[in-house]
């Protein structure tokens, strides 16, 4: 072989090697954010599926007392229902949001009955329920930012050229539906 061929020939083997490292490197990559993604679902999942169990306890704790307010003690347990840990994210986002807006409505109304806000039970109740919306909170946002680095990373080059070889498609937010996060009216004349 020339020495012309042999410089060409090891040209050509950097070059396939530099291809194959930034394909290895960014399939580890995208996997990697694949996996925080399920990671980030699954606690997710988990704190749905406490506030999911803790509803119940509230809504019989407070049930006797607000007799008056049955729309209000409806909508929780018709959301909670509503609940399916099997749904699409996008359903379960819109379901999470209507009954956060539906505990945030309890509480205001429930601010108006005197001997629950005394009762040591409803208000360890309502502090457990109000930590798991907070904890929701804050994973739904770890969620997202790892759906975002996710989609991100596959639209970029060079993951994109690899993008439709290992069937990456961009994951769905976890967020509400427009309109779905309009704050509960808490006036007690139209409830």
């Amino acid at each position: 072989m020339s020495p012309l061929g042999a410089a060409a020939l090891f040209a050509l083997v950097i070059v396939v090697a530099i291809v194959a490292f930034l394909a290895l490197a960014t399939y580890n990559a995208v996997i990697a954010l694949q996996q925080r993604i399920d990671k980030a679902w699954a606690n997710i999942d988990v704190a749905l599926q406490q506030r999911h169990s803790e509803l119940p306890n509230l809504v019989a704790a407070v049930r006797d007392e607000m007799s008056y307010e049955r729309t209000v003690l409806e909508d929780v347990t018709r959301l909670r229902a509503a609940y399916s840990p099997t749904a699409p994210i996008p359903d379960q986002a819109v379901t999470s949001e209507a009954t956060s807006g539906a505990i945030r409505q309890l509480f205001a109304v429930m601010e108006r009955y005197p001997d629950l806000k005394s009762a040591t039970n409803v208000q360890a109740l309502q502090d457990e329920i109000a930590r798991l919306e907070t904890l929701i909170a804050d994973r739904r946002e770890l969620y997202n930012d790892q759906v975002y680095r996710f989609n991100t990373r596959i639209a970029q080059v060079p993951a994109v050229a690899l993008a439709g070889a290992f069937g990456w498609l961009p994951r769905p937010f976890f967020a509400a539906e427009p309109g779905a996060a309009t704050a509960p009216s808490t006036d007690l004349e139209t409830v």
